[in-house]
Formats: structure tokens, C-alpha cells, sequence
């Protein structure tokens, strides 16, 4: 071999290693976000298991930034330590502060909003729904919408009921007002009870309301209540109180009946908005969408621990009933 030829081959040789794991690294995708809710909660399982699907593998080609935040006042110190370390994707959930802190941090990275508690058209967040623009896109559902229309499944199937509480807290606020709205032009008398400090005292909150209101009550969504679905599930069992959720996840843990959009499916979609942008497209390109199936399910096993008879039109209306 000529000296020429075995210098070339060295050289070759030894930039080869490096190519290759500069290849590698321009692979991993590096996805980043801050939430209420733990790593382990069902919908960042959902999320992952999506992602994996979609053959992103972590630790391979795929890394998960995930911070939590303990409060909402944590989100934009939180957003500001992840741009830090430059992820590719941010993904904005839940309450509004996770993407106003996002937006607050970056107008270049991509970011998948799933925004559950607020409306990020109205907001401003996005010129439209079929063409965002700007560095944002993923999942909106109708949540005001929503509690208004949670007021009146349970105006229509207890009449009999004529007042109820309602819990909220700073995450949830535009659900009560929307509920509260719909709660006087219907004709049902509504206790709303902020909680302020987590951990809450969901005993000390109902103590603050009449007796005649705590006998149904109705919890918006927020990463707190999320977090606590078990906790509340349990209180309102204990003090054999009729209650009205978000999502099906606290009716499995013992809630009464829920009325909305699947969680884990808003998360699964938010994974393959992730996985389109990292294959080329432009957020601002990408419509957001929304979810347009929604379900009721009721816990019969809970009805019958408080000694209630659910309506019929409430079963026969029921997607699921757990017995």
C-alpha cells in the first residue's frame, strides 16, 4: 500500500468514530418539560409509551427533561432552568403559566401545548387554531366549555338537588367562572371554595360552606386536583357526598362520575405532535387540535357506598359503568 493510501485510510479511520457520534448525537431527540404532576402519573405513561411507539427509546436516541414543580409559582423559574439546557422540544401542559413560561423563555424552540385550563385562542397565545403561526402548536379541549356543561348533566339528573360546592383553585379558575355563570342562569345554587396551599384541606374547605351545599360536589381539573384525585375520591366517599369530575381517572379511583375528554389520548396526540417536528415540521404549519369524543363514566360500586340510586337517564346516558 502506498504511504499516501495508509495515511488517507488512517485519518479516515480516526474521523470515523467521531462522525459517528456526531451522527448519534444529532439522533437524540431531547424533549423537556415542567408539570404539576409526577413522571409516574397515567398521562406521561400514556406520553412515553406513545413516544416508544413512535420508536423513540430513552436513553438511546430519546432524553425526557421532566421537572415538577410544587406549586404553580414554580413554572417560570422551572421553564427558565430547562431552556438552559437546550432542549429541542418543550411540551406546555396543563394550567396557563406552563406556556406563558415557556413563551416567556423561548419564541424559537418548538413547544406542544396540551392546554387543559384555559382557552389558549381567546388568550392570545396562537392566531388560530387551523394555522397557529409562531413557535407553538398540539392539543386544546373545550375545558370552560366543559364545566358549564358538567353544571347542567347535573342539574338535569338530580333535580332534586338544588345546591352544590364547588372546589377551584388558581389553576382552575376560568372553570369556575364558567360554572358559577352557568350555575345562576339554570337556577342552581353554587358554593365555589378556593384552595390556596397545597397540600390542601379539602375538610377545612368544606367546613367553610352551608350544610344544604355539601351534599354534591364538583371539582374543575388542575394539576393539584389531578394529583389529589385519589385523596378526593376518598373524601367525598367518607362523607357520602355525590361528586362530579373531569376525567375518568378519578372515577377509577373511586369518584362518583366524570364528564370529559380522555387525558391519556391528549398526551398520546401531544407525542406524535412531538415526533412531527422532529421529523421537519413547523409548529406554526401544524393545526391544533381538539379532542371531539368525550365520556361520561359513573362508579356504580361508589353510588351504592353512599346509599344513592343513580337516575336512570344517567346510566342509560353513561359510556362506561363500573361495577
Amino acid at each position: 500500500m502506498k504511504r499516501r493510501g495508509f495515511i488517507t485510510l488512517l485519518s479516515g479511520a480516526a474521523a470515523w468514530p467521531i462522525a459517528a457520534r456526531a451522527q448519534q448525537r444529532e439522533k437524540m431527540l431531547r424533549v423537556g418539560t415542567v408539570a404539576g404532576n409526577p413522571k409516574s402519573g397515567p398521562q406521561w405513561v400514556a406520553f412515553e409509551r406513545r413516544m416508544g411507539e413512535l420508536g423513540y427509546q430513552e436513553g438511546k436516541n430519546f432524553s425526557f427533561d421532566f421537572l415538577q414543580a410544587a406549586s404553580l409559582d414554580e413554572y417560570e423559574v422551572l421553564y427558565r432552568s430547562l431552556a438552559a439546557r437546550m432542549p429541542d422540544i418543550i411540551v406546555a401542559i396543563g394550567p396557563e403559566i406552563g406556556l406563558k413560561s415557556a413563551l416567556a423563555v423561548t419564541r424559537t424552540l418548538p413547544i406542544v401545548m396540551i392546554a387543559i385550563d384555559y382557552d389558549p385562542l381567546a388568550r392570545g397565545y396562537v392566531t388560530s387554531l387551523a394555522r397557529p403561526s409562531g413557535n407553538v402548536t398540539g392539543v386544546a379541549f373545550q375545558q370552560i366549555e366543559l364545566a358549564a356543561k358538567r353544571i347542567q348533566i347535573i342539574k338535569d339528573s338530580f333535580p332534586d338537588r338544588p345546591a352544590a360546592t364547588m372546589f377551584w383553585d388558581k389553576g382552575s379558575a376560568d372553570q369556575w367562572e364558567a360554572a358559577r355563570s352557568t350555575a345562576a342562569m339554570l337556577g342552581l345554587q353554587l358554593s365555589g371554595i378556593e384552595l390556596r396551599e397545597w397540600p390542601y384541606d379539602y375538610g377545612a374547605a368544606l367546613d367553610q360552606t352551608p350544610l344544604d351545599y355539601r351534599g354534591l360536589l364538583i371539582v374543575p381539573t388542575s394539576p393539584f386536583f389531578f394529583r389529589d384525585r385519589a385523596r378526593l375520591a376518598d373524601f367525598a366517599l367518607q362523607h357520602r357526598i355525590l361528586s362530579m369530575f373531569v376525567f375518568r381517572e378519578w372515577v377509577d379511583a373511586g369518584g362518583l362520575m366524570c364528564y370529559g375528554p380522555s387525558i391519556t389520548a391528549l398526551f398520546e396526540r401531544a407525542a406524535e405532535f412531538v415526533d412531527r417536528i422532529a421529523r421537519g415540521a413547523q409548529p406554526g404549519d401544524l393545526p391544533i387540535e381538539q379532542p371531539t369524543k368525550f365520556e361520561m363514566v359513573v362508579n356504580l360500586k361508589t353510588a351504592r357506598a353512599i346509599g344513592i340510586d343513580l337516575p336512570t337517564a344517567i346510566l342509560l346516558r353513561a359510556d362506561e359503568v363500573i361495577e
